[in-house]
């Protein structure tokens, strides 16, 4: 069982940085590992609405992200860590929310983190 910790969130100003993390317990993006978590992504929800994928990111290295975030946020990896990075700059209000930590393997079996907080003073 792959366990996926997320950290890093908190409270900002409109316009400023954070950076989300997120461990695995397991290996990430390892070609020659079957079991090995080989797509992940990031999600968010803000109360009283659905989670929407905000970043995501696959074997290739391929990317992609949502409209609302898209010049804004970097999504990246560190295999050898096995960790996700989520990088957020000119945060505002409207990226308020608890942001998830999501990976799937090549059998199709997800994990989700427990999520981390991120709010946006304006």
């Amino acid at each position: 069982q792959v366990q996926l910790v997320e950290s890093g969130g908190g409270l900002v100003q409109t316009g400023g940085s954070l950076r989300l993390s997120c461990a695995a317990s397991g290996s990430i993006f390892s070609a020659g590992n079957r079991f090995s978590i080989n797509a992940m992504g990031w999600y968010r929800q803000a109360p009283g609405k659905q989670r929407e994928l905000v970043a995501g990111i696959i074997s290739s290295g391929s990317t992609n992200y949502a409209d609302s975030v898209k010049g804004r946020f970097t999504i990246s990896r560190d295999n050898a860590k096995n960790t996700l990075y989520l990088q957020m700059n000119s945060l505002k209000p409207e990226d308020t929310a608890v942001y998830y930590c999501y990976g799937k393997n090549s059998w199709g079996i997800e994990y989700w983190g427990q999520g981390t907080q991120v709010t946006v003073a304006s």
